[in-house]
């Protein structure tokens, strides 16, 4: 099963990229989404489950994308997970940051179903790929 938190303030925008996670058929058919409407919540949610990918935003009100990045990618325990950003924040200076701190892809907003479906693709590959933290388990399969 591939289980993707998705953090975004916006219920609109996380119900868009629920749906079309959901109708993406290179994603498989056990697919588990949850989501989180904050950074905050995000971090409560994130020791809960084993994540194969966290899709986030950059602006939040709370703790935003950027710095939910470095603590993603500072815990050895969340080591392997992929990381996208989404963002209205598209400029090569946030695309920089983002990637540099450890997000694995960058899609700008607005974007097409499909190129989200892609983006999340090319970020599960590069999860593969990564090295366990010591002690930590492999990466899980991204599909059924």
């Amino acid at each position: 099963m591939l289980r993707i938190l998705i953090v975004e303030d916006s219920s609109a925008m996380r119900s868009y990229v629920r749906g079309a996670l959901e109708a993406a058929p290179e994603l498989g058919d056990e697919l588990e989404i949850v989501e989180a409407s904050s950074g905050f919540d995000a971090l409560r949610l994130l020791p809960r489950n084993t994540y194969d990918l966290v899709l986030t935003d950059i602006n939040m009100p709370d703790i935003n994308g950027l710095e939910l990045i470095r603590f993603v990618r500072q815990n050895a325990h969340l080591a392997t997970v992929a990381l996208l950003v989404i963002s209205t924040q598209s400029s090569e200076r946030d695309r920089a940051r983002s990637l540099a701190l450890g997000a694995d892809e960058f899609l700008a907003k607005p974007f097409a179903p499909e190129q989200l479906a892609a983006a999340v693709v090319k970020c599960l590959a590069a999860r593969r790929t990564r090295p366990s933290a010591p002690g930590e388990e492999p990466p899980r399969s991204g599909s059924t």
